[in-house]
């Protein structure tokens, strides 16, 4: 599995991170909400920024404001090497080779469109296949169903096991000559599931395939490798990683990003134009037309430090811990189930109560000041895997602690026993 030596580790306390460390350093975690400390239980949608992000945001914009390349003055340089630093900060996080296989993107989303529209509209052809396990998104469902029917391709559903798992014996049996792309989430964010990635990934590449992974659930959980894993595209979204929204990544293996025509075309792209023939700049540049979000290298580099700082591996292991404490409370709950049982998982927890909607859980729990997600997740093939439409959620950090898991369970004990 992937990262075994990460998640099979004992109890994080004893590892030498405390979750209060973190927590002094997120402003939002100290307010309250409907007369409630909050309990900020919502990290699969959106993470909370500590100040060193906040700070480094404000002192961009305050100190170091200007568009970026070309420009001579102090502020264009000051302001290209916070972006390109941002840049160099993502490809060591991720262990990329060079910050050159690192493209800037809005996110996750944007990242896979990218690869679809580029890498998909030359590599594709009719009759080819893109297997796309059932975990997904629909961020890695819907480009891949756009690019399959332009290419006249097809996307092929890699079927889940019973405790949530992706069916390796279905995945190794679908592949086929057909297969040109395989895309896989490295950590589901409605069923916590960590797939086998670089297992698969070797796989697939016998046959010629390439690997797309989304990485946006996994990189704030446990440290990625992306070159361990061997994948050739990686792609992660800021926010997930308490960065700022609106910044992503994508990593392409050198070679595969070589082979991908321009996506958008505009200023920063380009080498020449004229009207008569036009040259465009190199890899990452290429594929970052146009002003992009400046100041969102300069978050990500600030959120990157500060996650790093703990000890990514004694995060995980915190994080492991405080998944089985939860798991252990929640089962507390009478007629509350948990969708997803795979060994290897992220602290996710996914459930359903009977006789209670999900919009009704969370907005009963809001009633709390805990905040957690109600409905399809935007992965509706993982929830109709269990006869599910729509289900709660509460997804864990590291600033996340045991007494806000007790709260979770213990309004939810009252909302059973309230009748409602």
């Amino acid at each position: 599995m992937t990262t075994p030596d990460v998640r099979e580790r004992p109890p994080a306390r004893g590892a030498g991170f405390d979750p209060e460390r973190a927590r002094r350093d997120v402003p939002i975690l100290h307010r309250t909400v409907n007369g409630h400390p909050l309990a900020w239980l919502d990290n699969g949608a959106t993470t909370q920024k500590p100040r060193q992000v906040i700070e480094a945001l404000a002192g961009y914009y305050s100190h170091s404001n200007s568009n970026i390349h070309r420009g001579a003055h102090t502020l264009a340089r000051e302001a290209t090497e916070l972006y390109e630093g941002g840049r160099a900060t993502v490809a060591d996080f991720l262990g990329a080779s060079s910050p050159e296989d690192i493209v800037f993107t809005r996110g996750t989303t944007e990242a896979i469109n990218l690869v679809a529209r580029t890498w998909g509209s030359r590599n594709l052809g009719p009759g080819d296949e893109i297997l796309v396990s059932s975990l997904e998104h629909h961020s890695n469902i819907v480009p891949w169903q756009l690019i399959a029917k332009e290419r006249r391709a097809r996307v092929v559903p890699i079927p889940l096991t019973a405790d949530g798992g992706v069916d390796q014996n279905a995945f190794a049996d679908l592949l086929s000559c057909r297969t040109r792309l395989v895309a896989v989430s490295h950590a589901s964010n409605v069923l916590g599931t960590v797939p086998p990635v670089r297992e698969m990934a070797a796989l697939a590449h016998r046959y010629g395939a390439k690997v797309l992974v989304d990485g946006a659930q996994a990189v704030a959980h446990f440290p990625v490798d992306v070159q361990e894993l061997d994948v050739d595209f990686y792609a992660i979204s800021g926010h997930k990683l308490y960065a700022p929204t609106g910044i992503g990544a994508l990593y392409g293996k050198p070679e595969a990003l070589a082979d991908m025509p321009p996506w958008q075309g505009g200023g920063n792209m380009i080498d020449q134009v004229s009207f008569e023939r036009t040259t465009y700049a190199d890899v990452p540049h290429l594929f970052e037309a146009g002003t992009g979000h400046i100041s969102g290298p300069v978050g990500m580099k600030a959120a990157i430090d500060w996650l790093t700082s703990f000890g990514h591996e004694a995060v995980a292991a915190y994080e492991t811990e405080l998944l089985g404490y939860a798991r252990e409370a929640l089962a507390g709950v009478a007629g509350l189930e948990v969708l997803g049982t795979a060994p290897d998982k992220i602290a996710v927890l996914t459930f359903t109560l009977a006789g209670h909607d999900p919009v009704e859980i969370a907005r009963w729990l809001d009633q709390d000041g805990i905040a957690v997600r109600a409905g399809h997740h935007c992965a509706q093939p993982s929830l109709r895997h269990y006869g599910c439409a729509s289900a709660a959620r509460a997804s864990l950090a590291l600033y996340n602690t045991r007494e806000e898991v007790d709260r979770l369970a213990a309004s939810l004990r009252a909302l059973v026993a309230s009748g409602r």
